[in-house]
């Protein structure tokens, strides 16, 4: 069932337009500003990680992929009550993304707890497969040139993304089956789902892939 609209969502978007960017292949090639580094989080939820990032990292800029019109209003409304300057949200299909940026303007892609897809005829869907790390390579600017950060609750998507990196010719580094058990040292903001699995005591998987 299609979730039910918000009350006042359009006049709720209209307040964060300066950060909503609603034409966002006319942006492209323009995202970057003075040079800095452009970092990329497909599927940001109500916004907890992005705006987290976009605080710790004033000198970077971060775009933040949300389809659900519902939830890309919260993650919006949050960075504006944060004062955040860095940080532009759109709407888009991941596979639409060489639509939208130049190769290389780029540096970074975040993948949060994206969708599963269990079924066999779904894994195409999911965001780390093969063809997606395709357009990533290739609006990161090839090889040598960004990388991904992914973090999982989902064992099975996990170990078929290791499989699906090494596939197509990344290598993997800071690969943990329990991020917090461990204690991995990242400047990773937290998720909404993350900090719910935390206080569930379920592991995060969680790995950075690079060419």
């Amino acid at each position: 069932m299609r979730p039910r609209t918000k009350k006042h969502l359009e006049e709720r978007i209209a307040r964060c337009n300066h950060i909503h960017i609603t034409d966002p292949c006319s942006m492209k090639g323009h995202w970057r500003i003075d040079g800095r580094p452009l970092h990329l989080e497909i599927g940001c939820g109500k916004g907890a990680f992005i705006c987290g990032m976009a605080a710790k990292h004033p000198e970077t800029d971060f775009v933040a992929v949300e389809i659900v019109r519902n939830v890309i209003v919260m993650a919006m409304e949050k960075a504006v009550a944060a004062e955040l300057t860095n940080v532009r949200f759109i709407s888009c299909d991941a596979r639409k993304l060489e639509e939208i940026f130049e190769p290389g303007e780029l540096s970074g892609i975040f993948l949060n707890f994206s969708d599963p897809w269990p079924k066999t005829r779904q894994h195409k869907r999911r965001l780390t497969y093969p063809s997606f790390l395709k357009i990533y390579e290739n609006i990161m600017g090839g090889a040598g040139k960004g990388e991904i950060h992914q973090k999982t609750d989902n064992r099975d998507l996990f170990d078929a993304s290791l499989e699906y990196y090494r596939e197509s010719g990344w290598s993997l580094r800071n690969v943990t089956f329990d991020l917090h058990g461990d204690s991995i040292e990242t400047d990773s903001a937290v998720t909404e789902y993350e900090q719910r699995f935390m206080d569930m005591g379920q592991p995060i998987y969680r790995a950075e892939a690079f060419k």
